[in-house]
């Protein structure tokens, strides 16, 4: 078996805005091999970005394997609104880092 992180294996991971309420999460390959391999290995799901993020699964409102455009996509809760005060990240384009390292066992 090979591991490898997710940014050697994506074409783009990043993170944005779903609203002010929610932020939303973009992995997407550059080819269906990769997509399929990822997909494969579990490496992905809603209860493995629950535990990366340290949230509950109950903050991920949706988690979506987008076959067309070879894409992972799952969007979660924030704990306050976007731009309130507290908030660190406003436009919510800071959250996709722990994603950068992940470990995918091809």
């Amino acid at each position: 078996m090979n591991t490898r992180k997710l940014s050697e294996l994506a074409k783009t991971i990043r993170s944005k805005n779903a609203g002010v309420n929610k932020i939303t999460f973009d992995i997407i390959f550059r080819d269906r091999d990769t997509y399929d391999a990822v997909r494969r290995s579990r490496a992905l799901t809603r209860e493995t970005m629950a535990a990366l993020y340290r949230i509950s699964q109950e903050r991920i409102s949706d988690f979506v394997e987008y076959d067309p455009g070879l894409a992972i996509k799952f969007t979660i809760y924030r704990l306050r609104p976007s731009g309130s005060a507290g908030d660190g990240d406003i436009f919510g384009a800071q959250q996709y880092a722990p994603l950068l390292d992940l470990p995918v066992t091809l």
